[in-house]
Parts: structure tokens; sequence; C-alpha cells
């Protein structure tokens, strides 16, 4: 019960993830060389490995979806610090927010997702 709540967690900070980027897509992103066509990437893969992760009883999609966040948290990072590709963020919509709040759950649901599924005995004739 605690996996399928875990993977229901996980799967929403995908998808939510998947949705803000496709809003700024559709608002500005589009327009900017190089981080427009990295927003649709996170869109895709955020379906996907949403998908998977409820789909696939394996510890794979799980640790996949923790590398979404993390790796999304930190071009995020290097847009309010440093700059991504000419794109320097000030965190100052709801957009932001939101998709900070969704990454931060794949990576904290996620990992929370590795260790339960680790832990847990896989029933007979399924994939762990």
């Amino acid at each position: 019960m605690v996996g399928w709540v875990l993977r229901i967690l996980v799967a929403a900070g995908l998808l939510g993830s998947a949705w803000v980027h496709l809003v700024v897509w559709l608002d500005w992103a589009s327009e900017t060389a190089v981080v427009g066509e990295l927003f649709l990437v996170n869109v895709v893969a955020g379906v996907i490995i949403a998908a998977a992760v409820l789909l696939w009883r394996h510890w794979l999609p799980a640790l996949t979806a923790v590398g979404f966040g993390a790796a999304t948290l930190l071009a995020y990072a290097l847009s309010l610090t440093v700059g991504l590709f000419g794109v320097q963020e000030q965190f100052a919509t709801q957009e932001e927010l939101w998709a900070l709040l969704a990454e931060a759950g794949c990576v904290v649901f996620g990992l929370a997702l590795l260790f339960v599924s680790g832990r847990q005995a896989p029933i007979r004739g399924e994939v762990a």
C-alpha cells in the first residue's frame, strides 16, 4: 500500500513538472533557442517516466524519477544563478514555485519509493 501511494506521488511530481514546462513553453520558451527544446524534452520525459513509475514495478523508474527531478532542479538553480543558455530566472512566478515543488517531490518521494521497494519482497511471479 505504501509503495502505491509513493508511486502516485512520484507520478504526480513528474506530471506536475511536465505540465509546468508545457505551460512555460507555450508562454515564452518556444521562442528561446536550446531552452525551448529542453522544456519539450522535460514535458515528454515527465509523462513517459510517470507512466513507467505507475506501470513497471521495478527500481529503475523510481531512480529515473529521482534523476529527472535532480537534473531539472540543477538546471533551474543554474538559471537562477549564472544563467542557463542565455536564460536568467528570478523566481518570480507561480509556475516556478509549482515546478520547484513538483521536482522536489520527484526526488524525495522517488528516494522513498526506492527505499520501500528495496525492503519489500516481490510477490510470486511479479517483477520487484
